[in-house]
C-alpha cells in the first residue's frame, strides 16, 4: 500500500468506529497464524497510555496492522523513539500517527505544574515545550494538539532513522487528535 492508501485506510477505519460499524477483519485464528512468521505493520501509532484511547479500535485495525507505542502524553522520549525506530527499520512501517486526545491527564498535570515525583516530573517535562508554544488563552485541548505536532517534529529531529526515512519520503508523520466524546480522529 502507498502512504496515501494507508492514511485513507486509517480514516475509513475511524469512520466505521465513529458509526459503530467495526468490520473486525484480520482478528481471527487464520490471521494469528499468519503473524507467527513476522510482522509488517503499515502504521506506527504513538499514543497516550490513557485507557479511553485504543488505536486498534479507533482505526478499526486488525492484528498486525498497527505498531502501537503508548506513553502518557504521547511523548517522544528515548524509549518510545527506540520502539518506533525498530518498526521503521525492521518492519517496513510507512506512516507514523502521533495521537493526542481530548482531556489528556498528562497534559493537564503538566499545565498544573507542581511536584509529581521524579518519574512523572521527568515525563511531564517533555510536554513543557507545548505549554511554552501555547498562548495564555489556550485550553488543555489546544495544548494537546500543539504537543502532538511538536512530538511529530521531535521524531524527525531526535531520530536519525526516522528523520532519514522522512527525508527519503518512505515514511510520513502525521499528528492527530482523538475526540473522546465522538471517537473521531482529526488529522492535524
Amino acid at each position: 500500500m502507498s502512504i496515501e492508501d494507508i492514511i485513507s485506510r486509517l480514516k475509513s477505519g475511524n469512520e466505521r468506529f465513529v458509526a459503530d460499524k467495526l468490520d473486525g477483519k484480520l482478528q481471527d485464528s487464520t490471521r494469528r497464524t499468519e503473524l507467527t512468521q513476522g510482522q509488517q505493520p503499515h502504521t506506527i501509532v504513538l499514543s497516550c497510555a490513557d485507557s479511553r484511547v485504543v488505536p486498534e479500535l479507533a482505526f478499526d485495525a486488525g492484528l498486525g496492522e498497527l505498531f502501537v507505542v503508548r506513553v502518557a502524553g504521547n511523548v517522544a522520549n528515548t524509549s518510545s523513539l527506540a520502539s518506533m525506530e525498530y518498526a521503521v527499520a525492521h518492519c517496513g512501517s510507512k506512516v507514523i500517527v502521533v495521537l493526542g486526545h481530548q482531556s489528556c491527564g498528562a497534559v493537564t498535570a503538566a499545565v498544573g505544574g507542581g511536584d509529581n515525583g521524579y518519574n512523572l516530573n521527568h515525563l511531564l517535562s517533555h510536554i513543557a515545550p507545548a505549554i511554552g508554544a501555547a498562548d495564555s488563552e489556550s485550553s488543555v485541548n489546544d495544548i494537546v494538539k500543539i504537543n502532538a505536532k511538536l512530538n511529530a517534529q521531535e521524531l524527525i529531529t531526535r531520530s536519525k532513522i526516522i528523520g532519514d526515512a522522512a527525508a527519503a519520503g518512505s515514511i510520513k508523520i502525521v499528528p492527530a487528535y482523538y475526540n473522546l466524546d465522538s471517537g473521531k480522529v482529526d488529522f492535524l
